[in-house]
């Protein structure tokens, strides 16, 4: 089947850079890019179906490799007042009495909310991040077995794979935070890992990619660190792990193993090109570390290591990569993720690059073409998927369009700036994927957006109930979380 996709600007890729084309077109042969170029062009081909977006932006499809697969939690523990300073994290009596606070098809339900808002944000491809405070430990095989069906359903291209861990963040007794560890229970969570990358290659769908992703590496015990590198190296998989993005988390990791969370992760065996690594913003260069470039930057960069730079999600939890720009001068692939609610990565964009210009006290250090290859190549690029990430011929048919129409947007000059600093991801009218439409205009076929907005309000009361039973100080829900203002 053939389509013809219009727009008043297209995003396309001349094989050295992404280049702007005013009233564009997309041909599309069955799940593959034929042909980019002018309208005029391409108007008088043959094809089976043709979309016109009208005025609208037409880009590659965003990729996402930190992408909130649950109902938010940032909405509640990024806004700590002066006195919950040390936040919300499990008590350790809990850590011995742990209960899961959604059932098997309750979560079911969470991934259908989350992945919907994927697509309506014009994510094309995706790598899942879950909370872990509604969890009596981690995610199940059994779970992403039920993920894998609702991705392939919607249409999405994923890169999925149950979180595992053998350790929590705890509050002591002497209110002292550490990490308890249950070290069976992450050998168990590799194993459920590796059988889902069992059953994806069974699967054998070409948009579900098996992937190991392991939790926060304080979590992770060095033994289980080492194991998932002989792993990946024996599945030739693509391994996701957070890290370097707190001063706690390298605070505790130089205390308890002599070393710091990037030595430990050199030490593993985890270091290569099939790494990614979401944050990445605690490294000597970082004001809070040494300030000074000792070669940290360096040894990801020779490496071949991906970095996920989630800067909305950053900015909310008072981090800052030290700097975008200077990541991309070393040869660092930085590629982008949202990591929290919304999966907005026109609005990320837009906090980076506004960050960027802070740092440097220059307006033209923005770096907003920097921000877009990221999103698109650099993606591409950590996933292995040089199909990915650009409109030319022979990439995959993933695309994204938004809105340019909107009285509210206000007036063109560049398209790309335009959306970035007058609109957000929710200007989306099409997400596309293989030469698929997954959501136009705001309708996702097989999806009751509504009745799934219900469930979704449902499921975040249960889990925002449960924060007492898991809070290392027992806080009531209305202490943990006043209001703005009080209520009357």
């Amino acid at each position: 089947m053939k389509t013809l996709v219009t727009a008043s600007w297209v995003i396309g890729h001349d094989g050295r850079s992404h280049v702007e084309i005013p009233d564009g077109a997309v041909l599309i042969d069955g799940d593959t890019v034929a042909e980019v170029g002018a309208r005029t062009d391409l108007d008088r081909r043959p094809v089976d179906e043709r979309i016109d977006l009208g005025d609208a932006v037409l880009t590659p499809g965003l990729i996402d490799l930190d992408a909130l697969t649950d109902i938010d939690h940032l909405i509640l523990d990024s806004w700590a007042s002066p006195d919950l300073a040390d936040g919300f994290v499990w008590s350790a009596e809990y850590f011995d009495r742990p209960r899961a606070v959604f059932d098997a098809a309750q979560r079911r339900t969470v991934r259908e909310y989350a992945l919907a808002q994927l697509a309506l944000h014009g994510i094309t491809s995706y790598m899942p991040i879950a909370s872990e405070v509604h969890s009596d430990w981690a995610e199940t095989y059994e779970d992403f077995v039920a993920t894998a069906e609702v991705s392939s359903r919607l249409g999405l291209r994923g890169f999925l794979g149950p979180s595992f861990r053998s350790g929590v963040n705890v509050i002591g007794a002497d209110g002292g935070r550490t990490v308890m560890f249950d070290e069976e229970a992450g050998r168990r969570g590799l194993a459920d890992a590796l059988r889902f990358l069992d059953h994806t290659e069974k699967l054998a769908d070409p948009l579900l990619t098996g992937v190991l992703l392991p939790c926060r590496i304080e979590t992770l015990t060095p033994g289980l660190l080492r194991d998932v590198a002989r792993a990946a190296d024996e599945r030739g998989a693509l391994v996701r792990l957070h890290a370097l993005q707190g001063n706690t988390e390298r605070a505790y990791v130089q205390r308890t193993y002599g070393r710091t969370p990037l030595q430990l992760i050199a030490d593993s065996g985890l270091l290569s090109d099939r790494l990614i690594v979401p944050h990445a913003v605690v490294l000597d260069v970082h004001p809070d570390v040494l300030g000074t470039d000792t070669g940290d930057v360096a040894v990801l960069a020779d490496a071949g290591v991906s970095v996920v730079h989630c800067p909305l999600t950053n900015a909310r939890y008072a981090h800052n990569l030290h700097t975008f720009g200077g990541y991309r001068a070393q040869g660092v692939n930085l590629c982008l993720g949202t990591d929290s609610f919304p999966p907005d990565l026109v609005r990320g964009i837009d906090v980076g690059t506004q960050i960027a210009k802070l740092q440097a006290g220059d307006l033209g250090q923005g770096h907003l073409a920097g921000y877009f290859e990221a999103l698109w190549t650099g993606g591409a690029t950590a996933l292995h998927r040089p199909d990915l990430g650009r409109l030319a011929p022979g990439a995959a048919a993933d695309l994204a369009a938004f809105a340019l129409d909107d009285f509210r947007m206000g007036v063109t000059e560049d398209p790309l700036r335009t959306l970035v600093l007058n609109g957000t991801a929710r200007d989306a009218v099409l997400t596309m994927v293989a030469g698929r439409v997954v959501m136009r205009d705001g309708e996702i076929p097989g999806f009751d957006l509504a009745a799934l907005r219900r469930a979704g309000q449902e499921l975040f009361a249960l889990m925002r109930a449960a924060y007492p039973e898991r809070d290392h100080r027992g806080r009531p829900v209305d202490e943990l979380f006043p209001p703005v203002f009080p209520r009357s």
